[in-house]
């Protein structure tokens, strides 16, 4: 709890610990089968940032029984149920309530040794960042709800939120990565600063290097952007560093709240080549070096042009 991390692990004997999170989301893309592929990889995605793989996943769900078909949850559930047997888990059960807004998500439970648990504050001096997924998810499904985005952009998006996280998990453990966390609603800034002052360092980062999918751009300069990403740029005010040369639209997608982002992993320097080359045979071609881990007691993150 005191670092934030992404999951709850539980040791049962000295080989063997259970690993556990629990995760749900309201709708971001119109299509209900889109949305249960979408929700059940944003709720693994915990599992896979701690280097651990999944067993069984519970369903939570909220719907409105009363205004919408029930079939419109029964895509979702497939849906849901299709991302899991893609990850090798199981459904076993879950529970549902009559809610005004449609939610869904999974409590997962996976295991790992607990001698190669990977952390969000174990990050070291020197260490390369690597970022697996682009950003500006949060951008694009709020143009989505606002209808300014092409289908093309929203298939893109979806393919996106919709890819699990499992080929860069496994490509981490394989190059014994020193510190991981996925990208999610507080934003890649935010993720990372939890990162930085959990291990006492410092990070500096290149915009220039961050990928972000193209259409955030053009969404963020109208005025578009969803509320969390803006709460996510005032709460690290002191926390980053900002270069003067980066626009205030570059900073609120480093600040972009995601649903189902990808991984945020610190390797070393030497190691970093390899973690590339990895995650390219595991299908995970976007991932780049973004910046390093440096030298920052107070944990604070300089961001570069």
């Amino acid at each position: 709890m005191e670092t934030s991390d992404d999951a709850a692990v539980y040791q049962l004997d000295g080989g063997l610990a259970i690993v556990q999170t629990v995760d749900y989301i309201t709708p971001v893309v119109d299509d209900p089968y889109s949305c249960g592929l979408i929700a059940a990889a944003n709720s693994l995605s915990d599992i896979y940032a701690m280097g651990a793989r999944p067993l069984f996943a519970l369903n939570i769900v909220g719907f409105p029984v009363g205004s919408l078909p029930l079939n419109v949850l029964e895509e979702i559930l497939r849906g849901g149920a299709d991302k899991v047997r893609e990850a090798g888990a199981s459904i076993i059960g879950g529970h549902s309530i009559d809610d005004p807004e449609p939610k869904y998500g999974l409590v997962v439970t996976g295991v790992i040794d607990p001698a190669r648990i990977f952390r969000n504050s174990t990050a070291r001096t020197g260490d390369d960042l690597i970022l697996t997924k682009p950003i500006g998810l949060g951008i694009i499904t709020t143009g989505i709800k606002r209808e300014k985005v092409s289908q093309a952009t929203i298939d893109a998006a979806v393919r996106l939120m919709a890819t699990l996280n499992r080929g860069a998990s496994e490509a981490m453990v394989e190059v014994e990565a020193h510190a991981c966390t996925d990208v999610t609603g507080f934003g890649l800034l935010g993720h990372l600063h939890e990162m930085t002052r959990g291990a006492k360092v410092g990070a500096r980062v290149s915009l220039s290097k961050v990928p972000i999918i193209p259409d955030a751009w053009r969404l963020v300069r109208d005025g578009i952007c969803p509320g969390g990403t803006q709460r996510n740029h005032d709460a690290l005010r002191e926390a980053v560093v900002w270069d003067p040369g980066i626009s205030r639209e570059a900073q609120l997608i480093l600040c972009d709240a995601q649903t189902s982002g990808g991984l945020l992993i610190a390797v070393p320097k030497e190691r970093s080549a390899a973690l590339i080359q990895r995650l390219q045979d595991h299908q995970t071609p976007a991932a780049s070096v973004i910046g390093e881990i440096i030298e920052d007691p107070a944990g604070r993150i300089r961001l570069e042009p």
